[in-house]
């Protein structure tokens, strides 16, 4: 699926929302709500209206690592992106090139055998084609992952694109959910359309009777040029969450998705039959409008790119008409683009419960 629009350039979030002016807060973003074709504009700190006591949240706890770290090539600098840590102490990675603004040149990592170096004498070697991008390669031949996490923990910073204004400390792209986890593992990229989350907003979602089912996927470096699939990525949804899940689809209340991780996590868990079960360990699942989706009822998600591989996901949960209505408000109001920008709330478009001030409140 493609979006037949284009999104010029100044529509790209160049800031976090807090830093556009005194007194924000990180929920100073706005909030397009779409069910179905009808569409209507809100403050995100309007979501505790627009939601409803027994409706469930699932949100993703995975941390944001500093995964971009400067090496060499001979004489030449590239920029890494630690993507994905595999099973066996590798990782895949991206190389790129500096451009003094971040990073959008995406280059070639081979042919095998080659080497980058790295601060404190580290050395990164390329072992296994994943994609035309990313390739499987090993820092310092060792098996373990502690190498690479001690390495980002020093020298890494986040990964930031050449839209952004400039870098940001670590802390900005981590959500109010994010968890550390037990093996130092965590996101390539931020879990975005969990960051205008606060946790005063959070209180006031339990308050009235909105739950959360933690789960937790390790999103890998996205496609800034191709927007090719997702590659396997970790995910675990725990027995407590998949309980929670289910007692909502039983009942009258909605399943909704914060973010497209979540939902590859959750749909990843769930049976032919809709149950969603404790699982962990890797997924590949695509989500496509031919493949639909088991368990979730709607989506909070950031804006895409026309080219954005993640509108199948979002095509399966809210139908083609919903998502090209959708960004044609978007641009026509010019909401603000990617991790920093505005977000989209996808609801089911016949609901006899819907909330009374859908197209009045503001």
């Amino acid at each position: 699926m493609t979006v037949a629009v284009r999104v010029p350039a100044e529509l790209s979030a160049r800031v976090p929302a807090e830093q556009r002016g005194p007194g924000l807060d990180r929920d100073a973003v706005r909030l397009l709500v779409s069910r179905g074709t009808e569409v209507s504009h809100h403050a995100f700190a309007e979501l505790p209206l627009l939601l409803r006591a027994g409706d469930l949240l699932v949100v993703n706890t995975s941390p944001t690592l500093a995964a971009a770290v400067d090496g060499w090539i001979g004489h030449t600098r590239v920029v890494v992106h630690f993507s994905t840590r595999g099973d066996d102490g590798r990782w895949a990675v991206e190389l790129r090139d500096p451009d003094g603004r971040g990073t959008t040149r995406a280059r070639a990592g081979g042919p095998a055998g080659t080497e980058v170096r790295l601060p404190g004498g580290l050395r990164l070697v390329m072992e296994e084609a994943v994609s035309e991008r990313l390739w499987w390669a090993r820092v310092g031949g060792a098996l373990g992952g502690g190498a690479v996490l001690g390495l980002l923990r020093e020298h890494g910073r986040p990964i930031r694109y050449s839209y952004t204004e400039r870098d940001q400390p670590l802390s900005v792209y981590q959500t109010v959910f994010a968890l550390p986890s037990s093996d130092g593992s965590g996101s390539a990229e931020m879990p975005s359309a969990a960051r205008p989350f606060t946790a005063r907003l959070v209180a006031e979602l339990v308050s009235r009777g909105v739950r959360f089912a933690p789960v937790t996927l390790h999103t890998g470096v996205a496609s800034a040029e191709a927007h090719e699939p997702p590659y396997p990525e970790r995910f675990s949804v725990s027995e407590d969450s998949a309980r929670s899940i289910n007692s909502v689809k039983a009942g009258s209340g909605r399943v909704l998705a914060v973010g497209t991780t979540a939902v590859r996590a959750v749909e990843s868990a769930a049976g032919t039959d809709g149950v969603v079960r404790a699982r962990e360990g890797w997924t590949d699942l695509v989500v496509t409008p031919e493949r639909g989706v088991r368990v979730v009822d709607g989506l909070l998600t950031g804006l895409h790119e026309p080219e954005a591989s993640h509108l199948l996901m979002l095509e399966a949960v809210a139908g083609r008409a919903a998502i090209d209505r959708g960004y044609e408000e978007a641009l026509r109001g010019r909401y603000l683009w990617h991790e920093f920008g505005d977000v989209h709330l996808l609801l089911p478009a016949k609901d006899p419960h819907a909330e009374h001030c859908f197209s009045n409140c503001r």
